[in-house]
């Protein structure tokens, strides 16, 4: 037997639950409605992490070491990354994985003895961490910059009306 087949067997039930946990790191209300709510247009947020899990599960599972950061992965990031998460709340949810794992798997992983395969899981689960990291800061400093840019013109903007903003004349 072998982990990949049970991951690929189990997927649905591993998924479920890791989205549930995803979203269960949000406030109540916000949470039972993403948990509720399927339409992608009236819920783009758990729609964002419900593709993007499946799609980053399926890559895990591929074993495809690329070093590009996944597209899926990037979109869930960017959704964190604007909101009111600290960066270890914004990619902590790629951690919940490996307790998911562990906890659908883990009469089979003692049984047939996986702990090799499980290892090598859990450090593609670390390196998709590393990479979250870069994509949240990288977002951050995005968001920093526009709202930097939002004050400068909003500054201008009332030096002007307050007329204290001439142009310089050249001589």
């Amino acid at each position: 037997m072998e982990l990949k087949s049970l991951l690929t067997e189990k997927r649905a039930a591993i998924l479920r639950k890791w989205f549930d946990l995803i979203v269960d790191t949000y406030p109540s209300d916000t949470s039972s409605f993403l948990k509720k709510q399927k339409n992608q247009f009236a819920n783009p947020v758990g729609h964002t992490i419900s593709e993007g899990i499946e799609e980053l599960f399926d890559e895990l599972l591929e074993e495809a070491g690329s070093g590009k950061v996944s597209p899926f992965l990037d979109n869930i990031i960017r959704v964190r990354a604007i909101q009111d998460f600290t960066p270890s709340e914004a990619i902590g949810f790629i951690f919940l994985l490996k307790n998911v794992i562990r906890e659908s798997l883990q009469r089979e992983i003692r049984e047939y003895q996986m702990y090799d395969d499980l290892l090598r899981l859990e450090s593609r689960i670390d390196d998709l961490v590393r990479s979250s990291f870069d994509v949240y800061m990288k977002c951050r400093e995005q968001v920093y910059d526009l709202k930097a840019s939002e004050v400068k013109k909003m500054t201008f903007r009332l030096l002007q009306r307050a007329n204290l903003v001439k142009e310089i004349q050249e001589d």
